[in-house]
């Protein structure tokens, strides 16, 4: 571990992930604050200033969406670095939109620890680029509408096959 400032905070809704990742990267040496919604992690960010945020998507309350976007409109806290985490919002349009909002990094659910590990600890070290211009507030509800609205829809289907196969 190199000598970072401030401390790691990982948000994820699902207590077992919340728990592996805090436990992994306070076992390489790292200060953790975990958080388990995006509210929660603004309240923690407010406190104190992380050098890293490692965030789910799909959460209660307020987003992964959502609380980069509120990072990258406060000139405060807009070159925080964010690696997202996700298991839902996979698609090449969904990484695409993260990265258009100023996330540093995408990693796919379940987490490669061996993989994982070494990034952090590249953007720890060398810094990675954040957008120095977010986008407006237009642009980001309207590509996170699109990103909704596709999920949505592929639940729907999904629930709709669920049901067509407990009924036959």
């Amino acid at each position: 571990m190199t000598d970072q400032k401030g401390y790691l905070l990982v948000v994820d809704d699902i207590p077992d992930i919340l728990n592996l990742l805090e436990a992994t990267l306070k076992f390489k040496g790292y200060r953790v604050i975990t958080a388990r919604n995006g509210e929660e992690a603004l309240e923690a960010i407010k406190k104190e200033r992380p050098a890293l945020i490692i965030t789910d998507i799909l959460m209660p309350k307020m987003d992964g969406f959502n609380l980069v976007h509120r990072l990258r409109i406060s000139p405060e806290f807009r070159t925080i670095p964010v690696v997202f985490l996700s298991a839902t919002y996979v698609a090449p349009e969904d990484k695409v939109f993260a990265h258009s909002i100023g996330v540093n990094r995408f990693i796919e659910k379940p987490v490669d620890l061996a993989k994982f590990l070494p990034i952090i600890e590249r953007i720890l070290s060398q810094g990675d680029n954040v957008p120095l211009e977010p986008l407006s507030e237009a642009e980001f509800y309207e590509g996170y509408r699109k990103r909704l609205e596709i999920k949505l829809k592929q639940k729907t289907i999904q629930i709709s096959r669920d049901e067509h196969i407990l009924t036959n």
